[in-house]
């Protein structure tokens, strides 16, 4: 195994049960971990936070183990490298990943899902843009290949998905409908590249639904990608056009339950859960959506919105921070 030098023990923010922000623990010994086939030891520099943080902490989604070390992001340098890690991962390279584990110093990641940072796009960059940013990426072009002129809905468009998708519909030539908490939101989605603001009350999802309409002349969206779940899903379903889709990719307000698949077939609207990993199972599926993403960044001049960097001991402010849905663009910590 080629490695530097490493010390014994780390930083790293461990859950032994789930819970409130309360269960989450700052500790400062924590085993620096073992490498396994393929994997490499990342020296984080930048950690991502992401929702799917705060469903695994919660219970929403099982943990794997306990103790538990949550985090699905990061960027940083490589510390050492296991055996038969592709070429391109050596000692001392820019990476960003996507693996569990990254509340901490060092992450071991599956080579599957790292891969070397262009020398044009900094390191916290990197770690801004890599889950939120491809998810949004894979949503456009998986979930739901969007073609220029399509009308699009986007539900919490001013979260760190949101503004991605905002930014992307934009530079596909798509017409893009957001929705946001507040009216600061909206006007940061309309900056992104919203090119129509609508505001939305649970208690008046037929006002909700009217307005898109009225909008689409009628007839709909051609996609909804909707990360509020439970409190957005009725109306947004009801504002997908014949053949559209609707894609639910987040739980925000709750998740989704009860629904009866009949409803589908008043417009024959396809509905879909999908997930980022799903997307990207193979090392050269990740490869091209990165290569895809940088390219966007790179070209188009995407603004990457960082809402705040914490010390990575300030875990349950940065936490509460993103639940809360006062924040815009991305959260991230520092070791």
């Amino acid at each position: 195994m080629a490695t530097s030098s490493l010390p014994k023990t780390m930083k790293a923010v461990i859950i032994e049960k789930n819970g409130g922000t309360d269960v989450l623990q700052y500790k400062t010994d924590v085993p620096v971990p073992d490498l396994k086939d393929g994997e490499v030891l990342v020296k984080n520099e930048y950690i991502g936070i992401n929702y799917i943080d705060t469903y695994f902490r919660t219970g929403l989604y099982p943990l794997p183990h306990s103790p538990y070390i949550l985090g699905r992001e990061g960027s940083g340098t490589i510390a050492a490298v296991g055996s038969n890690a592709p070429k391109d991962l050596e000692v001392g390279k820019r990476v960003v990943y996507m693996g569990q584990y990254a509340y901490a110093e060092y992450t071991p990641v599956t080579s599957t899902y790292c891969v070397p940072i262009p020398d044009a796009v900094e390191t916290k960059i990197a770690a801004a843009s890599c889950l939120q940013a491809l998810t949004a990426l894979t949503l456009i072009r998986e979930a739901h290949p969007v073609q220029k002129g399509d009308w699009v809905l986007v539900t919490a468009a001013a979260g760190g998905v949101g503004l991605w998708l905002c930014q992307l519909l934009k530079a596909v030539g798509a017409r893009t409908i957001a929705t946001a908490s507040t009216p600061e939101k909206r006007e940061l989605a309309k900056t992104n590249g919203a090119e129509v603001l609508v505001e939305y009350h649970e208690e008046d999802r037929e006002k909700f639904t009217k307005q898109v309409l009225d909008i689409t002349g009628g007839e709909g969206v051609a996609a909804v990608f909707d990360s509020v779940g439970k409190a957005t899903f009725d109306a947004c379903l009801a504002s997908v056009k014949r053949k559209g889709s609707m894609v639910s990719f987040g739980n925000a307000s709750g998740a989704v339950t009860g629904f009866t698949l009949g409803r589908l077939s008043a417009k024959n609207v396809k509905l879909l859960r999908p997930t980022l990993f799903n997307y990207v199972a193979t090392r050269d599926e990740f490869l091209h959506s990165a290569d895809e993403l940088w390219s966007f960044i790179l070209k188009d001049n995407l603004n990457v919105k960082i809402h705040e960097i914490y010390p990575l001991k300030d875990v349950v402010r940065a936490t509460e921070d993103i639940e809360s849905r006062k924040t815009t663009g991305k959260l991230l910590l520092k070791p």
